[in-house]
């Protein structure tokens, strides 16, 4: 958390790290580096204004892209890199352009993460369904981590990409990806890959093979697993379900509990003080959609 809003945090850590590359410590610049990915990560995820991770964000990104030019095949590195990049490039780019090669650019990084922790996923690009499904069966609780962050990395990618067909026939692949991802976790798994599972069941319409009831078992879970302060699971239960469905009262109902709580929540501020924004469009837009 310092390291945005104490002055010293960044001018400190950019010292230390550039004494230790001057002595040639490779090792602790690496474990400093992964220290760093995790902290400024934490930092952002408890920023309560947009606009500042909007503007502060990409000199973080260069950096952690300095930090892999020496240790390209550092998985932890590259997984924060992925991460970092992904949400940057699906929440903050300004333009498609930009979010596209953000996100290709957190896709090439987890899939580097990913090829570097399990081998056989070095094959993953081109594989189809059954081939890359059969490969999930290989992945324990020891790669979860790894596997996360490609699945969000993926997310963010076919998002960016959503007018690219050949990306979107990747969408079973991801959902398949984190259904595995929670059955190697069980009750450790990151409580978001609810909300994320409840999205990506309502890409699509029932009709062609959307699951709308079990999209709603997977956002009251992610409400349930959170106390209700993750503002975002809210939102994406009103706008991929409720809206979907036509079910008004439901609709109003969370987006009124979104815009009447309080935002700040470790971990979570960040995504809660933009879940309310987004609350607020959809309430006034309602009587026009509904």
């Amino acid at each position: 958390m310092s390291m945005v809003t104490r002055i010293t945090g960044p001018r400190v850590l950019l010292l230390a790290l550039v004494a230790m590359l001057m002595s040639g410590c490779a090792l602790l610049i690496s474990a400093a580096a992964s220290r760093f990915a995790d902290n400024l990560s934490s930092a952002i995820l408890n920023q309560d204004d947009p606009e500042t991770v909007r503007a502060g964000a990409p000199s973080y990104l260069l950096l952690l892209d300095s930090f892999l030019e020496g240790n390209p095949d550092d998985p932890a590195l590259l997984t924060a890199a992925a991460t970092l990049y992904a949400s940057y490039g699906a929440v903050f780019a300004d333009d498609e352009r930009r979010a596209a090669r953000m996100t290709a650019r957190a896709r090439k990084y987890a899939s580097k993460a990913m090829c570097e922790t399990y081998s056989p996923a070095c094959d993953w690009p081109g594989q189809n369904y059954d081939e890359f499904v059969a490969s999930l069966g290989g992945i324990s609780r020891k790669q979860a981590d790894v596997l996360y962050a490609y699945g969000f990395a993926m997310l963010a990618y076919l998002r960016a990409h959503s007018s690219d067909w050949n990306a979107l026939a990747e969408l079973p692949h991801v959902e398949a990806l984190f259904s595995h991802y929670l059955t190697i976790t069980g009750a450790g798994a990151n409580r978001a890959v609810h909300t994320y599972m409840g999205i990506l069941l309502t890409l699509r319409p029932p009709a062609l093979g959307g699951r709308p009831e079990e999209a709603r078992a997977h956002f009251e879970k992610a409400i349930a697993l959170t106390n209700g302060r993750d503002l975002a699971a809210k939102v994406e239960f009103a706008r991929g379900y409720a809206r979907v469905l036509y079910e008004r009262e439901l609709h109003d109902e969370l987006l009124n509990d979104v815009l009447h709580a309080d935002p700040y929540a470790d971990g979570f501020t960040l995504g809660n003080v933009m879940a309310q924004e987004d609350a607020a469009i959809l309430l006034a837009e309602a009587d026009e959609y509904f």
